[in-house]
């Protein structure tokens, strides 16, 4: 492709390499924490394609796109695996399902008409303060003891959908805290979370192929904001390791997993701050 013609072999070389590092380390967190991988990828392909010198105006709206498309073939492969061990709380999943594609549909409207500065700054924002309630929150710590009725769920359930749609991240971010605010064993949340993935990343991934479409600027191998090339080097490497973490995730404590989630939250949004504040 003409595009990649300024680039040596080796800078292609390691190029294909970080996608498919990106992806192993996405599919083992997807399944440790119930996250969809969004949470390593958006940060990941924002720094892949600036050094490709993607246009900035539409860098992050494409770094959200492809991680949702990524999104989904890694959550199938993490709920199934979590579903094998019996905490996934399917119940809850019909209850949100309806109110998150509703989130989901807002969010990625909003997405298409905001700059990449303000994705960004959602970001970044929200997963520190995730973050720090899950490195510091204690377990007596409760909103209440168990989640509110249909109409207080099916709300949370929209900010969960609306928040992950513009962030391109699987819903685990939020889903975990607030199951486990709410009273809920981690494991479960965790396992759960893993299904949101699914109900976030299929409407939010064809949004943001509407919401692209036909806009300038984009990089070769692209339907609106999916990459299909970042799509095609990540998805397998999510594949395989999705497994290996959800194995790992019912092997290791409830503090181990909390403060594992809170570290890669709080990782991702102090380099997102310092992206914003360095450009």
């Amino acid at each position: 492709m003409e595009f990649f013609a300024g680039y040596s072999p080796v800078e292609l070389t390691l190029f294909v390499a970080g996608l498919l590092a990106t992806g192993i380390v996405a599919g083992l967190i997807a399944g440790l924490l119930g996250v969809g991988g969004g949470i390593v990828i958006v940060p990941v392909l924002f720094h892949v394609f600036t050094m490709l010198g993607i246009d900035e105006d539409v860098r992050m709206h494409m770094a959200v796109g492809t991680s949702l498309a990524t999104i989904i073939a890694t959550s199938i492969r993490s709920v199934r695996a979590h579903h094998k061990k019996g905490a996934v709380d399917w119940a809850l999943l019909k209850r949100w399902a309806l109110p998150m594609l509703i989130g989901v549909a807002i969010g990625t409207a909003l997405a298409a008409y905001v700059n990449g500065e303000v994705l960004t700054l959602i970001f970044a924002t929200v997963a520190l303060l995730v973050a720090f309630n899950m490195a510091f929150g204690r377990d007596d710590w409760r909103l209440g003891s168990e989640l509110p009725g249909m109409a207080g769920q099916g709300l949370i359930a929209s900010v969960i959908g609306g928040l992950s749609a513009m962030m391109g991240i699987g819903g685990g971010t939020f889903g975990v805290t607030v199951m486990t605010l709410y009273g809920r064993p981690i494991h479960q949340a965790v396992a759960t979370s893993a299904g949101l993935g699914l109900l976030i990343s299929v409407p939010g991934a064809i949004g943001f192929i509407i919401g692209g479409w036909n806009v300038e600027g984009l990089p070769p191998a692209s339907f609106g904001y999916v990459n299909l090339i970042g799509f095609a080097l990540i998805v397998p490497a999510t594949i395989l390791a999705a497994p290996w973490g959800a194995n790992l995730a019912h092997a290791i404590s409830r503090v181990t997993l909390a403060r594992a989630f809170a570290f890669f939250l709080l990782i991702t949004s102090l380099r997102m701050f310092y992206d914003l504040w360095a450009g």
